[in-house]
Protein backbone atom coordinates (compact mmCIF):
# COMPACT_ATOMS: atom_id res chain seq x y z
CA UNK A 1 0.00 0.00 0.00
CA UNK A 2 2.92 2.33 0.72
CA UNK A 3 4.07 1.96 -2.90
CA UNK A 4 0.70 3.27 -4.06
CA UNK A 5 1.15 6.53 -2.09
CA UNK A 6 4.67 6.98 -3.49
CA UNK A 7 3.42 6.42 -7.04
CA UNK A 8 0.71 9.03 -6.41
CA UNK A 9 3.34 11.54 -5.31
CA UNK A 10 5.55 10.96 -8.35
CA UNK A 11 2.57 11.04 -10.70
CA UNK A 12 1.53 14.38 -9.19
CA UNK A 13 5.03 15.75 -9.71
CA UNK A 14 5.03 14.64 -13.35
CA UNK A 15 1.57 16.15 -13.96
CA UNK A 16 2.40 19.54 -12.46
CA UNK A 17 5.87 19.82 -13.98
CA UNK A 18 4.61 18.72 -17.42
CA UNK A 19 1.86 21.34 -17.32
CA UNK A 20 4.33 24.04 -16.28
CA UNK A 21 6.84 23.01 -18.96
CA UNK A 22 4.30 23.01 -21.79
CA UNK A 23 2.93 26.43 -20.86
CA UNK A 24 6.38 27.92 -20.26
CA UNK A 25 7.66 26.69 -23.63
CA UNK A 26 4.57 28.00 -25.42
CA UNK A 27 3.45 24.52 -26.52
CA UNK A 28 0.16 24.92 -24.66
CA UNK A 29 -1.84 27.91 -23.49
CA UNK A 30 -2.89 28.18 -19.85
CA UNK A 31 -6.35 26.77 -20.40
CA UNK A 32 -8.39 23.71 -19.46
CA UNK A 33 -5.65 21.13 -20.08
CA UNK A 34 -3.19 23.11 -17.95
CA UNK A 35 -5.66 23.55 -15.08
CA UNK A 36 -6.71 19.89 -15.24
CA UNK A 37 -3.09 18.73 -14.99
CA UNK A 38 -2.59 21.06 -12.01
CA UNK A 39 -5.76 19.77 -10.34
CA UNK A 40 -4.75 16.11 -10.78
CA UNK A 41 -1.16 16.77 -9.72
CA UNK A 42 -2.14 18.73 -6.62
CA UNK A 43 -4.63 16.01 -5.63
CA UNK A 44 -1.90 13.38 -5.91
CA UNK A 45 0.44 15.56 -3.83
CA UNK A 46 -2.27 15.89 -1.16
CA UNK A 47 -2.53 12.09 -0.92
CA UNK A 48 1.24 11.65 -0.75
CA UNK A 49 1.74 14.51 1.72
CA UNK A 50 -0.99 13.26 4.05
CA UNK A 51 0.54 9.77 4.04
CA UNK A 52 3.93 11.22 5.04
CA UNK A 53 2.48 13.73 7.50
CA UNK A 54 3.88 16.68 5.50
CA UNK A 55 1.11 19.08 6.50
CA UNK A 56 2.61 22.30 5.07
CA UNK A 57 2.81 20.54 1.70
CA UNK A 58 -0.75 19.28 2.07
CA UNK A 59 -2.01 22.80 2.87
CA UNK A 60 -0.16 24.27 -0.11
CA UNK A 61 -1.53 21.63 -2.46
CA UNK A 62 -5.08 22.04 -1.14
CA UNK A 63 -4.82 25.72 -2.10
CA UNK A 64 -3.27 24.74 -5.47
CA UNK A 65 -6.11 22.27 -6.05
CA UNK A 66 -8.79 24.84 -5.14
CA UNK A 67 -7.27 27.45 -7.46
CA UNK A 68 -7.28 24.97 -10.34
CA UNK A 69 -10.83 23.83 -9.58
CA UNK A 70 -12.15 27.40 -9.47
CA UNK A 71 -10.35 28.22 -12.71
CA UNK A 72 -11.89 25.17 -14.40
CA UNK A 73 -15.36 26.09 -13.14
CA UNK A 74 -14.96 29.63 -14.45
CA UNK A 75 -13.83 28.31 -17.83
CA UNK A 76 -16.83 25.96 -17.92
CA UNK A 77 -19.14 28.86 -17.04
CA UNK A 78 -17.64 30.95 -19.85
CA UNK A 79 -19.19 28.42 -22.25
CA UNK A 80 -16.40 27.51 -24.66
CA UNK A 81 -16.14 24.12 -26.38
CA UNK A 82 -15.15 21.37 -23.95
CA UNK A 83 -11.98 20.33 -25.77
CA UNK A 84 -10.47 23.74 -26.49
CA UNK A 85 -8.24 25.87 -24.34
CA UNK A 86 -9.14 29.47 -23.61
CA UNK A 87 -6.91 32.03 -25.35
CA UNK A 88 -4.15 33.50 -23.25
CA UNK A 89 -4.87 36.90 -21.73
CA UNK A 90 -2.07 39.48 -21.80
CA UNK A 91 -2.31 41.82 -18.82
CA UNK A 92 -1.00 45.37 -19.25
CA UNK A 93 2.41 45.88 -17.71
CA UNK A 94 3.08 42.13 -17.38
CA UNK A 95 5.64 40.75 -19.84
CA UNK A 96 4.64 37.80 -22.02
CA UNK A 97 7.10 35.13 -20.90
CA UNK A 98 6.13 32.72 -23.67
CA UNK A 99 6.83 35.17 -26.49
CA UNK A 100 9.83 35.34 -28.76
CA UNK A 101 12.84 37.49 -28.03
CA UNK A 102 13.92 39.85 -30.79
CA UNK A 103 17.61 39.58 -31.58
CA UNK A 104 19.13 42.81 -32.80
CA UNK A 105 22.45 42.63 -34.60
CA UNK A 106 24.78 45.50 -35.50
CA UNK A 107 24.43 46.94 -38.97
CA UNK A 108 27.47 45.93 -40.96
CA UNK A 109 28.45 47.61 -44.22
CA UNK A 110 31.04 46.30 -46.58
CA UNK A 111 31.99 42.84 -47.74
CA UNK A 112 33.58 41.66 -44.48
CA UNK A 113 32.34 41.35 -40.95
CA UNK A 114 33.02 44.24 -38.58
CA UNK A 115 35.25 42.09 -36.34
CA UNK A 116 37.60 41.28 -39.22
CA UNK A 117 37.88 44.94 -40.23
CA UNK A 118 38.54 46.00 -36.64
CA UNK A 119 41.33 43.44 -36.24
CA UNK A 120 42.96 44.51 -39.51
CA UNK A 121 42.74 48.20 -38.62
CA UNK A 122 44.33 47.78 -35.20
CA UNK A 123 46.93 45.30 -36.43
CA UNK A 124 48.22 47.88 -38.92
CA UNK A 125 48.87 50.40 -36.13
CA UNK A 126 52.09 49.85 -34.16
CA UNK A 127 51.75 49.14 -30.47
CA UNK A 128 51.81 52.31 -28.42
CA UNK A 129 52.21 52.80 -24.69
CA UNK A 130 50.58 56.22 -24.90
CA UNK A 131 47.20 56.52 -23.16
CA UNK A 132 44.18 56.72 -25.42
CA UNK A 133 42.82 60.23 -25.88
CA UNK A 134 39.14 60.54 -26.65
CA UNK A 135 38.31 62.22 -29.94
CA UNK A 136 35.97 65.19 -30.12
CA UNK A 137 32.32 64.45 -30.83
CA UNK A 138 32.50 65.87 -34.36
CA UNK A 139 35.19 63.36 -35.34
CA UNK A 140 33.02 60.48 -34.16
CA UNK A 141 30.03 61.61 -36.20
CA UNK A 142 31.88 62.04 -39.51
CA UNK A 143 30.13 60.43 -42.46
CA UNK A 144 31.12 56.96 -43.64
CA UNK A 145 32.23 58.46 -46.97
CA UNK A 146 34.99 60.44 -45.24
CA UNK A 147 38.44 58.83 -45.52
CA UNK A 148 39.21 56.70 -42.49
CA UNK A 149 42.34 57.47 -40.48
CA UNK A 150 44.80 54.74 -39.64
CA UNK A 151 43.44 52.70 -36.77
CA UNK A 152 39.85 53.85 -37.26
CA UNK A 153 37.08 51.49 -38.24
CA UNK A 154 34.16 52.67 -40.36
CA UNK A 155 30.94 51.13 -39.14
Amino acid sequence: MELLWEIAGWAGAVAILSAYLTVSMGWLKAGKAFQTANLVGASAFIINGAFHGAWPSVATNVAWCLISAVALLRMRGAGGPAGSDAPAVQLPGVPDTTGQLAVIEPRVTGPRAIEARAVEAYAAEPYSTQPYAAEPYAACTASAAAPARQGAVAI
